[in-house]
């Protein structure tokens, strides 16, 4: 069984190792080098090393805009020929090799073989559990799912969550180690297929296809309703706080009460859950949770302060002056 020891924090590493360097392992790769650590990558493929230069070449104007580290440098990476060799000497191993379960089952088991039994081992995978990933291995203890959002470089949301054999070490290391280096960490209670955000975004996808497939909707209008329209609203505020403020002066609560009907409309092709008092209850103790005691006039303040910020941005983004 794999235990922290002394010395393995978070804020003792300064290299860090990423196995795959595909679209994903290299949007990591460019994360932890701006972070100014030092990053060594394996990748099987002949031209691995070709392609993660150019990729980190093509996101390192964003990150020098987003403001890099002390001693970041894209000279600080390595590209090794042996699996064991970009391990060695990390403090840190991320996995992003492709989504096919056999093949991740195998590398998982490689890595733990190579890797000394203090070092957190995690997975980006975007769907599969670490608990069917992780059978192979023989210390699965520290094996993790680190999962992050394309691209990784830019987009600050990880989910971490552990397996049935996972140490609940482990994904508290993990978690402290992806905030150190300036993610935005959820970590989750329990192990849920897709995990959170991406249940969420297949949920929208779904219905979208829904429309276009019968007629009920373009691209460019479904597009358009979610950039001009919610989608302003959830930079600052996701949408369980977004239909807090709707209720008005009484919140989630006036909300529930008196729009919890609806939830049996046919407004999508989703079954809504039945609205029982005790999820009321959980929805709305989580809202107030949430607004960390800021009333509902301070939080309408923070949302449109946002949202005039987004709208401006994405306009100079665009060069546009509307």
């Amino acid at each position: 069984m794999s235990e922290p020891v002394e010395g393995s924090t978070p804020e003792a590493v300064d290299t860090v190792a990423c196995i795959g360097a595909g679209v994903i392992g290299g949007g990591w790769v460019a994360h932890f080098l701006a972070r100014g650590y030092r990053v060594r990558a394996w990748d099987p493929a002949p031209d691995a090393a070709a392609k993660l230069d150019r990729l980190v070449a093509a996101a390192w104007p964003a990150l020098t805009e987003l403001g890099l580290a002390d001693g970041a440098d894209r000279k600080n990476l390595t590209v090794t020929d042996r699996l064991a060799d970009a391990v060695s000497g990390a403090g840190f191993v991320q996995e992003s090799a492709p989504e096919q379960l056999e093949l991740k089952r195998r590398l998982l088991a490689d890595i733990d073989a190579v890797t000394p039994a203090e070092v957190v081992i995690a997975s980006s995978t975007s769907g599969y559990s670490m608990t069917e990933m992780a059978v192979e291995a023989v210390d699965a203890g520290r094996l993790v799912v680190g999962h992050p959002f394309n691209p990784p470089y830019l987009i600050p949301l990880v989910e971490v969550v552990g397996g049935e054999r996972t140490e609940p070490w482990a994904v508290e290391w993990a978690s402290a180690f992806y905030s150190r280096v300036g993610k935005s960490v959820i970590t989750m209670d329990q192990e849920l297929p897709g995990f959170i955000a991406n249940r969420l975004q297949e949920a929208l996808w779904r219905e979208a296809l829904h429309m276009v497939a019968n007629g009920e909707a373009t691209v460019e209008q479904i597009d358009t309703a979610i950039t001009d329209g919610p989608g302003l609203r959830w930079p600052a505020q996701g949408p369980m706080l977004t239909f807090h403020l709707a209720g008005g002066e009484g919140g989630m609560a006036h909300m529930l009460d008196h729009f919890g009907p609806s939830l049996k409309s046919p407004w999508t092709r989703l079954d809504a859950p039945a609205l029982t008092r005790e999820l009321r209850d959980a929805v709305v103790d989580g809202c107030d949770k949430a607004a960390a005691g800021k009333s509902i006039a301070e939080l309408v303040a923070e949302r449109d302060r946002a949202v005039i910020a987004v709208q401006r941005a994405v306009r100079a983004s665009r060069g546009s002056s509307r």
